[in-house]
């Protein structure tokens, strides 16, 4: 499980960092992006999105029952430290994985935006020749500058969103590092309880041979 969200988050940083950077990887991402959201595609995505938060939302469930359980016994159990640390790395990965869907989703639609609004420009640009009245030339003066204004904004919100795919990039790069201590810390308190295990079994045998010999 963690594996596959690691997977799939690092492919949706490398798309997002793909969208940012105009290269023929961008135009690749952007077709299949494309097909991905005609015919059934919207309906999977919907679906593992759904299916997703609802994981999500069972895993941060079973944590706050958890927490609960200690604040009633007062006791920490090294068992339920493992399971603690490993739905709270996995409902963040959740999140991310969410986080970075909506923003290649949102993405995709300012890039298409801007392509469709500069060939309009393009188009009103290179209309016919001929003379026009006054009143034309100003329609479509007004439509330039509305276009204008929508292109500006397009670009604004791909620049808030490329800042918001570089802090989600930095974000994910500490998350790992932190899942790393998770897994050592995973792997201490697994140790510790087999160990542990190990000693009430020892303990379990010395008693039952004491009682034996008492017996005899």
């Amino acid at each position: 499980m963690l594996q596959l969200l690691f997977a799939v988050i690092l492919t949706q940083a490398v798309l997002i960092m793909s969208l940012l950077f105009k290269t023929p990887v961008r135009k690749l991402v952007i077709a299949s992006l494309d097909r991905v959201k005609r015919g059934r595609g919207p309906i999977v995505v919907k679906t593992v999105a759904g299916t997703v938060s609802v994981v999500l939302v069972a895993t941060l469930y079973g944590v706050v029952n958890i927490q609960r359980r200690w604040i009633e016994d007062g006791d920490v159990n090294p068992t339920d430290q493992v399971l603690l640390a490993k739905n709270l790395l996995e409902a963040s990965l959740m999140g991310f994985f969410l986080f970075l869907a909506l923003m290649l989703d949102r993405l995709h639609h300012y890039i298409r935006e801007l392509r469709i609004r500069r060939k309009s420009m393009e188009a009103v640009k290179k209309s016919d020749g001929k003379f026009v009245g006054v009143e034309d030339m100003k329609a479509r003066e007004e439509q330039l500058g509305t276009f204008k204004a929508m292109i500006r904004q397009l670009e604004s919100d791909l620049e808030k969103k490329t800042k918001e795919a570089y802090n989600a990039e930095t974000s994910i790069e500490a998350l790992r590092k932190q899942s790393d201590g998770l897994l050592l810390e995973y792997d201490r308190l697994l140790a510790e309880n087999q160990e542990l295990r190990s000693q009430l079994q020892t303990l379990d045998q010395r008693l039952s041979h004491s009682g034996v010999k008492k017996n005899s």
